[in-house]
């Protein structure tokens, strides 16, 4: 009992001092930086949350369907989709990208279809790339996509004409959005995880 009252009146005096920290001691910066992961970024100090650190739920959702895109077109497709989207995970067109294109390198007809619009439209920080939407595109169709058919003469015309890709990109930048928004998903989330429809 003699140890433990010195202890705690210690640290009585110690947090008693820290209280009473010189005013120019204080931060007056009206922001705060909150990092989660290694994503920092300043936020208003009279609007700032505490965010805990370690996955989320939706973090290990998406995990648990990267783990089957690995192994199935499907998956793959729809991990792009949700990354192009924003559904569930944070927007990342590169990534989006890159499970799009394993998806379509397996053969997935609408991961096809979609890297063809993508590349013949360009989408955000990403300009057109005609020869690769046509590639893309030729791919779909190869397998009876009509609508990548259809698609094929522009992306050609865009090749060689600058005035054909700014005519093209201008049609569709209206329907830009209802194209990738209206595809479902193959895999949904259910009580025992990830499952196929």
């Amino acid at each position: 009992m003699r140890v433990f009252v010195p202890l705690v009146f210690t640290a009585v005096l110690g947090l008693a001092a820290c209280a009473q920290a010189p005013e120019s001691q204080l931060s007056r910066s009206p922001t705060v930086r909150l990092c989660n992961g290694n994503a920092c970024s300043e936020q208003d100090r009279r609007v700032a949350t505490f965010t805990p650190a370690g996955p989320t739920e939706s973090d290990r959702r998406m995990q648990a369907l990267a783990e089957k895109a690995e192994g199935n077109p499907n998956a793959a497709y729809d991990l792009g989709l949700r990354l192009l989207r924003g559904d569930g995970v944070e927007r990342n067109t590169y990534q989006a990208l890159e499970w799009m294109r394993k998806a379509g390198d397996n053969g997935h007809v609408q991961a096809q279809l979609a890297l063809g619009r993508l590349y013949l439209m360009g989408f955000e920080e990403m300009g057109s790339d005609p020869a690769e939407a046509e590639a893309w595109l030729t791919r779909a169709a190869a397998k009876g996509n009509k609508e990548a058919a259809a698609l094929i003469p522009q992306a050609q015309a865009a090749k060689k004409d600058e005035q054909a890709l700014y005519r093209v990109r201008e049609a569709y930048r209206t329907s830009w959005y209802a194209w990738y928004s209206g595809y479902p998903y193959y895999w949904v989330w259910g009580p025992s995880g990830w499952y196929q429809r």
